[in-house]
């Protein structure tokens, strides 16, 4: 009987397992998706930041865990990192190649899902999100700064903006959000280029339309590494800056860090 205790009490807790045994070497499943997620090295109690992150073009979750600089840089921060994976080799989002007629739902009700599901199964401050992404998953950072802003409390964009053109309208109140380009970037140029049917959006317009929506004013220049930003601030002391390198289609580690500590100063995490 003693025995038959045991095995039922190790049944109970190998059980419990799958609701929990997911990170950055095993998918978390959400229904017929899924993210990834690494929690700070030495974590023993939260809740942590964390930066959700969205791959490139042809990008997964588990390619985001592979890479070990990202990994270190984040969890040195204290912080966990989310790596989600799109619907298709492509981030679903309005105007991207193929999906021409998408409004992008698909997309936000499933980063929305993932924030709801990750704070459930982990420590994770959900008020101390950083959303971020390179190239394609840059274009998801913007359109979801348009259409979430209030999910998360900054955003990174790196080498990549909304397709075709800014949206009409976003919603507000606008968030605070921090834009990485490379000068000769010839993957996504800053004025963009057409692929297929579409065509990449320009980087301009979008800072002068998140500039007007969120009432934002030149405060300044700043520089970090090869970056030379040019910085603004709203009433509420909101960040808008947008950092430009000297090179081509970039991502480095420690412009996550740069962004999270930028945001971090300005009060926003």
């Amino acid at each position: 009987m003693r025995l038959l205790g045991v095995v039922l009490a190790l049944s109970v807790l190998c059980g419990a397992v799958p609701a929990l045994a997911c990170g950055p070497d095993t998918d978390c499943q959400l229904g017929d998706r899924h993210y990834r997620i690494a929690m700070p090295e030495g974590q023993v109690s939260g809740p942590v930041g964390a930066v959700v992150f969205a791959h490139g073009y042809r990008g997964s979750a588990a390619a985001v865990m592979l890479n070990k600089s990202l990994r270190r840089v984040v969890s040195d921060m204290g912080l966990a990192l989310i790596a989600l994976k799109s619907a298709d080799d492509d981030w679903v989002i309005p105007y991207a190649p193929r999906h021409m007629d998408s409004d992008g739902s698909e997309e936000f009700r499933y980063v929305e899902a993932v924030i709801e599901d990750v704070s459930a199964r982990f420590p994770i401050d959900t008020k101390r999100l950083m959303a971020a992404g390179f190239s394609a998953g840059g274009m998801m950072v913007w359109n979801l700064a348009c259409t979430m802003p209030e999910r998360f409390a900054g955003f990174a964009a790196i080498a990549g903006t909304f397709w075709m053109k800014p949206p009409e309208t976003c919603a507000t109140p606008a968030a605070s959000l921090v834009h990485i380009h490379g000068t000769a970037d010839p993957t996504v140029p800053l004025a963009g280029r057409p692929i297929l049917e579409t065509h990449q959006g320009d980087v301009a317009e979008a800072l002068d339309m998140y500039q007007a929506l969120g009432r934002f004013s030149p405060s300044g220049e700043m520089a970090f590494e090869d970056l030379k930003c040019q910085s603004r601030r709203n009433p509420k002391g909101e960040v808008l800056d947008s950092c430009l390198h000297p090179g081509g289609h970039t991502f480095r580690s420690s412009y996550l860090r740069f962004a999270w500590e930028l945001l971090h100063a300005a009060g926003q995490l």
